[in-house]
């Protein structure tokens, strides 16, 4: 079996966020967005990379203060700014995959020609207490944007996240949600299947991780209920050892950085691909991808303006050349 991966650029485009969410780290109510200037510093340091993941809380320009910054600079809305900087990573040689939360049809049209692929985690398809601050988590406006990908034939990342106060059935559901959009769009490319990691400072600080078995169980059922060309992710960090993972089904571990950290999960260090191909054991293949998976690299779900990149950095079989 081949596991792909990715080497990636993590840019952590601004912390502000309309959701609070009982178990993140990462949002901040006095965050600030990152400048060009610094965004630019990054993609000039991601040498060997060809992702450019833009990562960023959900509706920031609902705030007032990231509205005035956006205004001060030319910017329209924060999906203008995201455009623009997308623009400026494809100069350095970079495919942009946006993270941008729950959004439009028509911001996601916008953002459609300068990302290679995009994404949205479902996390749960129903409702829980973890996310009754965060009017993004309704699994109906998630369901709708993954849709809204599928109609307008974005390659597009989802999954779930486990231990959040789901139920084992919870979990087995919002896969087979996931699995009913691949079927009918046939847009989705991978399905994270990522474990809570209890964040100090946050309301589920003393939360308990789940399970490996419970994890395991989770990726046997992803593996089982998606269509056989859609990758199951296991995030390596996350993981002691993602063995079992691959084992139960898993074939994608998602992108890597030697530039930054992963900014979601920082006390968690992105193991080396050294690591990685010992955990394998030389029964798997270890293959590099590019953020826009080897089946729609073939197909050619890209558009023009990033066909010279990925054209120039993929093979006849859409891996990373």
């Amino acid at each position: 079996m081949i596991v792909t991966y990715s080497r990636n650029v993590f840019i952590p485009l601004t912390r502000v966020c309309r959701n609070r969410c009982h178990y993140c780290g990462f949002r901040k109510d006095d965050g600030l967005v990152m400048e060009a200037y610094e965004v630019e510093a990054l993609l000039r340091a991601a040498k060997n990379s060809t992702e450019a993941l833009f990562t960023f809380g959900e509706g920031a320009d609902e705030f007032s203060h990231v509205r005035e910054w956006l205004k001060e600079r030319g910017f329209r809305d924060l999906t203008d700014y995201v455009v623009f900087l997308n623009r400026l990573a494809v100069r350095h040689g970079l495919l942009p995959h946006t993270n941008a939360g729950v959004i439009s049809r028509e911001e996601m049209r916008r953002l459609k020609d300068w990302n290679a692929s995009m994404g949205l985690m479902l996390e749960q398809a129903v409702e829980l207490e973890c996310h009754a601050e965060s009017p993004g988590k309704k699994p109906e406006e998630r369901i709708r944007v993954i849709r809204e990908a599928g109609r307008l034939e974005i390659p597009f990342t989802t999954g779930i996240l486990v231990g959040i106060g789901e139920s084992r059935e919870d979990r087995l559901y919002s896969l087979e949600v996931i699995a009913d959009l691949a079927d009918n769009y046939g847009h989705i490319q991978e399905v994270i299947v990522q474990n809570f990691s209890p964040k100090k400072g946050t309301r589920m600080e003393s939360w308990p991780q789940p399970s490996i078995e419970d994890m395991i169980d989770a990726v046997r059922y992803a593996r089982r209920v998606l269509p056989d060309d859609v990758a199951v992710q296991i995030p390596p960090n996350l993981v002691e050892d993602i063995t079992p993972f691959v084992d139960a089904g898993a074939n994608d571990i998602g992108g890597i950085s030697e530039v930054t950290p992963d900014y979601i999960n920082p006390e968690h260090p992105w193991p080396t691909l050294e690591k990685i191909e010992r955990s394998l054991n030389g029964k798997h293949l270890l293959r590099e991808r590019l953020p826009i998976h080897p089946r729609f690299v073939v197909e050619g779900w890209y558009s023009e303006a990033l066909a010279p990149l990925i054209e120039a950095y993929s093979d006849e079989e859409g891996y990373r050349c």
